[in-house]
């Protein structure tokens, strides 16, 4: 058994959610992994992404990562008994993070002023496509919608005129993932004013909409837009600030990132390419230089790369110290030194595909390290642990409400 102080900065903090898909769980999950339990509750026939990616046995092996160190039980919702379940739990939590369609939590009795009925401190975080308010609260959006509006699915395509293909999506649901991180954020802002010595006591909500969050990643975008009236457009690999900065391919076939936009990193990039006198070309003095023949630089440094496996190229850049690096894959990444030592990739044993490589834990803290408990359990695996432990519910009450299909 392992003690409680093991099990991560956040020990002793309990957090109910009530979310499904993406953005609530991973934000949960970020809290479960530096030790808070989370409860999460699921419906009847589990969260959908039970069933999202590639299955092993009718499993996903992302729900491993996924729902890692929670306690999931099952929950009706729309079941008239359901009701005092969720109460009881809020009671004993502090606090709870859904991601319902604004009022849906409402229409269904327990809206925030029915959830502090039971505790009236109790810390709720909404998760939405639009936010709690506005015009567009009510529109159905994923973290698809999100990355649309907050200007992501534009910026992250190739430059203009490169492709006639739809603007590119950035591989993973990144607007869900960023909306959760705030959420994650913000419930431990609220507690720390809640909490602290000398704190105010008091209940807060949070309002996390996924359009908001991708917006507030935008960097310049915005600003540069309402000082210049410049749109800021995309650059495919490159940055449209530095250079050079992109991607390049070697001789295998594999593409190798080389980052020398300062000018000490040039003058040594293009003594590694033997070409010393390109730091002297006047189409290359200074970044801005750079930057406005970007072109024309690439090239020359693309025409290098391609005569060096990806291996040579990156032991040459290494030796002169130039931030590069191989465009990883998840066999890279999994065989990765540094994320070994660090514990970025771990093996995890999970009953239902024996050891199963997850992503770490982030932040580590060194003095009290949160850790991977448990992978994703089984649909419904903890609700009678749950509800004999928090509500001290009997094992004959807990049958009865699975057989009237509450549970």
């Amino acid at each position: 058994m392992v003690e409680a102080a093991q099990l991560g900065p956040l020990t002793g903090l309990r957090v109910l959610e009530i979310g499904h898909f993406i953005a609530a769980p991973f934000g949960t999950r970020l809290l479960g992994d530096l030790g808070a339990d989370v409860i999460k509750i699921e419906p009847l026939s589990g969260d959908p992404v039970r069933q999202w990616g590639i299955h092993v046995d009718g499993h996903s092996p992302w729900w491993s990562q996924h729902a890692r160190n929670k306690r999931c039980i099952t929950l009706d919702l729309k079941h008239p008994k359901a009701k005092e379940i969720v109460l009881g739990l809020a009671g004993v939590s502090d606090a709870v993070v859904e991601n319902f369609r604004p009022g849906q939590l409402a229409r269904m009795g327990l809206g925030p002023k029915v959830l502090r009925t039971v505790r009236a401190d109790l810390v709720i975080a909404h998760i939405s496509g639009y936010g709690q308010d506005g015009p567009d609260k009510d529109r159905a959006a994923f973290g698809v919608i999100g990355e649309s509006i907050g200007g992501l699915r534009h910026l992250s395509d190739h430059a203009p005129g490169m492709s006639g293909l739809p603007p590119v999506r950035v591989g993973v649901s990144i607007g869900d993932s960023i909306a959760g991180l705030y959420a994650a954020f913000g419930v431990m802002s609220a507690l720390w004013q809640r909490d602290r010595a000398g704190g105010d006591g008091r209940a807060r909500s949070l309002d996390v909409a996924l359009t908001d969050s991708v917006l507030s990643m935008m960097e310049g975008m915005l600003p540069e837009f309402g000082v210049l009236g410049t749109v800021k457009q995309p650059t495919g690999s490159r940055i449209a600030t530095a250079a050079p900065t992109s991607a390049y391919a070697a001789s295998d076939g594999k593409w190798v990132l080389i980052a020398g936009n300062s000018e000490p990193l040039f003058a040594r990039l293009v003594m590694v390419m033997e070409r010393p006198n390109l730091a002297e070309d006047p189409r290359f003095i200074g970044n801005q230089a750079r930057v406005k023949n970007v072109d024309v630089l690439d090239s020359i440094i693309g025409e290098w790369t391609a005569t060096f496996t990806s291996e040579a190229l990156l032991d040459l850049l290494a030796e002169a110290d130039i931030p590069s690096s191989l465009v990883y894959t998840a066999a890279e990444i999994a065989a990765d030194p540094q994320y070994r030592h660090r514990g970025m990739v771990q093996e995890v044993e999970d009953p239902l595909f024996g050891a199963v490589l997850q992503a770490g834990i982030v932040p580590i803290v060194p003095e009290d390290p949160g850790r991977i408990r448990w992978p994703g359990p089984t649909l419904g695996a903890h609700t009678d642990e749950v509800l004999r432990e928090l509500l001290d519910m009997t094992p004959d009450t807990i049958e009865s409400l699975r057989s009237d299909g509450v549970i």
